[in-house]
C-alpha cells in the first residue's frame, strides 16, 4: 500500500504537539534558531532528548557541527517568537533576549522549560536528521500554559481533565 504524502501529513497533524525553539551557536559565534515541534524525551537516565531537522534546512550543517543545542519549550505567550524563528534566513535574533548556560546555546527567558544539551548522536531519519542530546542543565516553570500546534494551526489547552 502506498502512503499519500499529503494524507500522511494530515494524519500526523492530528497529533497535537508543543512548540519549541531549538537554538545553538556556530563556531564563529553567530546564533542559530529554528521553530520545531519534532521534540521528544528519550531517556531519564541519562537525561536524553531529541529533535529532528529537515535535510533541506539551511541551518542543518551548522547544527551538525555545533556539538550542542538548547530546547526552549514555548509558552502560549511566545507565539510571535515561534513565527519569527519559523522563517528561513530571517534576522531572527534582533531584539530577542537570551542568556547562555554551559554549552553556549541561547536560552530564551519566559519559556516553560529550557534544556541545555550536548549533542550525543545524530541519526538518519529519512528526509530529516535526528539529533539526540544529553541534558546538562535545565529549568522549568511550575505554572503557565504551552503553545500548541494542531492540524496546521496554533491552539490552546482547554480545562484540564
Amino acid at each position: 500500500m502506498n502512503v499519500d504524502p499529503k494524507s500522511f501529513r494530515a494524519a500526523l497533524g492530528s497529533f497535537a504537539t508543543g512548540v519549541t525553539i531549538v537554538t545553538s551557536i556556530k563556531a564563529d559565534g553567530s546564533l542559530l534558531g529554528i521553530t520545531a515541534s519534532s521534540f521528544n524525551s528519550v531517556s531519564l537516565d541519562p537525561p536524553l532528548v531529541l529533535f529532528s531537522l529537515a535535510r533541506g534546512a539551511f541551518s542543518l550543517k551548522d547544527f551538525q557541527e555545533a556539538g550542542c543545542f538548547a530546547i526552549n519549550v514555548l509558552s502560549e505567550h511566545q507565539r510571535d517568537l515561534s513565527n519569527l524563528f519559523a522563517k528561513a534566513r530571517a534576522d531572527k535574533w534582533s531584539g530577542v533576549a537570551y542568556e547562555t548556560w554551559e554549552t553556549g546555546a541561547p536560552i530564551l527567558p519566559g519559556s516553560l522549560a529550557n534544556l541545555d544539551c550536548r549533542t550525543r548522536s545524530t541519526h538518519d531519519g529519512g528526509d530529516h536528521v535526528i539529533f539526540v542530546g544529553e541534558v546538562v542543565r535545565m529549568e522549568a516553570e511550575a505554572h503557565g500554559r504551552p503553545l500548541l500546534f494542531f492540524r496546521g494551526a496554533y491552539t490552546q489547552i482547554g480545562d484540564i481533565l
